[in-house]
C-alpha cells in the first residue's frame, strides 16, 4: 500500500462531488443536461509480469459523461418558449459561430429575430416570397411585423370562389321578372364579402330563381355587388338531372363591376358551384368562400409542432415566417459544453445533420412550453452520499499508510 492509491481516490471522488454539485446546482434550469463520472482503475505499465503479480496503483477519472436523456415538459405563456420532444438540438448563431442548445427559452428582438438570453439567434428554413418553406441552408429567423397587403378577390393567387348549395326542387317559378329588391321574384339568395384591390370589401349576392315546371331543373342564377347590378344583365344557368345533381353550369363566370373607389373594376372570376344539388328540402348553403381578404397586422405567432412559425393577422390570415431546424450528431456525448446550455461539435461529435422537427431520428416542437432540466435530485444525493464515503474512505487508507511509515521509523 501507499499514498498514489489514496490520493487518486480522493481525487478521482472529489471530481465526482464536483460533478454531482453542478448537477445539483442546475436541477433548475431549463434544457439543462446533467453529466456522470466514469472511473477507470490504473496500473503500472511494467513487462513480463504475470497478471497475477500486479497491484493497481489507484483510479483515474476516464471521462465525464453527459446524459441527454428527455426532461420533463412543462407548460408556458410565452408561445417562442419550445421544447423539444425527443432528440436533437435547437440551432442558434451569435456572430456567424454556431452552437447548439436544448433551451427553447426565446423570444423576439427590437428587430424581430428570434433569440435566446445570450442573444444567440434561432436559427431555421427561410421561406419564399409566396410563404413556403424553402428548405435551404438555415438561416437567423426574423419575425416580420410588416401589415399583410389586401389580396383581391380577383387576384389568380385567391383562387375561384365556391359555393356548394341545395335548391328546394319543390319551389315554385315566380311568375314576375327578377328583382333584387324584390323576394317575391328569385326563389333564393346568397351573399359573402368579396374584396377589390384596395383591400375593401364588398358585398356580393347571387340570388337564383327557378325556370317554369316546363323546364324543372334549371335555374337562373344573377349576381349584385354591393346591390348594384352589373350591365347588361345576363344570368348564368344551372342546370340538374331528375337525380338532383347538378350536371351544367358547376364553373359560373361572374360579371364585373366597376368602382369609383379608386380601385377600378371588380372582376370576382369563376364561382365554383360543384356539389351542389337540387333535392325535395330547405334550400341552404353548406359552403360559400373567396380566397381575397383586406390588409391585417400582426396580433401574434404560433410555433407548429414540425417547426412551422405562423404569423397571425388581424385579417383572419395566417402566414408562414419560416420553419425551426433540429440537429443531431451521430455521437451527441461527444458535443464540447459551452456553457449557458450551449454545445459545440466536435470531431468526436460527428457533422451537424439538420432537417425539421419530426424527420428521421428528431424529436417535434411543442410551443409554449419548456423542458425542464433532467436532473433527478434523488439520485443525485444518493450519489453524493456515497461520493462522500468513497472520499472518506480513500482518506482513511492515507492515515493508515502513514501510521505504518511511523511504526518503521519508530523501529530501533
Amino acid at each position: 500500500m501507499s499514498f498514489q492509491q489514496g490520493l487518486s481516490g480522493l481525487a478521482a471522488a472529489a471530481t465526482a462531488l464536483d460533478v454531482i454539485g453542478n448537477n445539483i446546482s442546475n436541477s433548475g434550469t431549463v434544457g439543462f443536461k446533467g453529466a456522470s463520472t466514469n472511473f477507470s482503475s490504473v496500473y503500472a505499465a511494467s513487462q513480463g509480469l504475470a497478471g497475477t503479480s500486479q497491484t493497481g496503483i489507484g483510479v483515474g477519472v476516464s471521462a465525464i459523461q453527459q446524459n441527454f436523456t428527455q426532461g420533463n415538459v412543462t407548460v408556458t405563456n410565452n408561445p417562442l418558449d419550445l421544447a423539444l420532444n425527443g432528440d436533437g438540438f435547437f440551432r442558434v448563431s451569435q456572430g456567424g459561430a454556431v452552437s447548439y442548445t436544448r433551451s427553447g427559452q426565446f423570444h423576439a428582438d427590437e428587430n424581430g429575430y428570434v433569440i435566446n438570453d445570450q442573444n444567440a439567434r434561432l436559427t431555421g428554413y427561410p421561406v419564399t416570397a409566396n410563404g413556403l418553406i424553402s428548405p435551404s441552408n438555415p438561416v437567423e429567423l426574423q419575425l416580420s411585423v410588416t401589415a399583410i397587403q389586401p389580396r383581391a378577390t380577383s387576384d389568380p393567387l385567391a383562387g375561384n370562389l365556391t359555393a356548394v348549395l341545395n335548391l328546394d326542387a319543390r319551389d315554385a317559378a315566380p311568375a314576375a321578372t327578377f328583382d333584387p329588391l324584390d323576394p317575391a321574384t328569385y326563389t333564393f339568395a346568397t351573399a359573402l364579402s368579396v374584396f377589390d384591390t384596395l383591400g375593401v370589401a364588398h358585398t356580393l349576392s347571387t340570388y337564383f330563381v327557378t325556370k317554369a315546371p316546363a323546364t324543372s331543373g334549371s335555374w337562373d342564377v344573377h349576381a349584385t355587388l354591393d346591390g348594384a347590378n352589373p350591365l347588361p344583365t345576363t344570368p348564368g344557368q344551372l342546370t340538374f338531372d331528375s337525380s338532383g345533381i347538378l350536371t351544367a353550369g358547376s364553373m359560373q363566370t361572374l360579371p364585373s363591376w366597376t368602382l369609383t373607389n379608386g380601385a377600378g373594376t371588380l372582376a370576382p372570376g369563376i364561382m365554383d358551384f360543384t356539389g351542389t344539388t337540387q333535392f325535395g328540402s330547405q334550400a341552404s348553403v353548406n359552403r360559400l368562400s373567396q380566397g381575397g381578404y383586406t390588409a391585417g397586422s400582426l396580433v401574434g405567432v404560433g410555433v407548429g409542432s414540425d417547426g412551422i412559425i405562423n404569423g397571425r393577422y388581424s385579417n383572419g390570415q395566417t402566414l408562414n415566417m419560416g420553419q425551426v431546424v433540429v440537429a443531431n450528431f451521430a455521437n451527441p456525448r461527444g458535443l464540447l459544453n459551452i456553457g449557458n446550455n450551449q454545445w459545440t461539435l466536435t470531431t468526436a461529435s460527428g457533422p451537424e445533420l439538420i432537417g425539421a422537427p419530426g424527420s428521421g431520428s428528431r424529436g417535434v416542437i411543442q410551443s409554449a412550453a419548456l423542458e425542464e432540466s433532467n436532473v433527478d435530485l434523488t439520485k443525485e444525493l444518493v450519489d453524493m452520499i456515497t461520493a462522500q464515503r468513497n472520499y472518506q474512505a480513500n482518506a482513511e487508507t492515507i492515515k493508515t499508510q502513514d501510521q505504518i511509515l511511523q511504526s518503521l521509523l519508530n523501529l530501533r
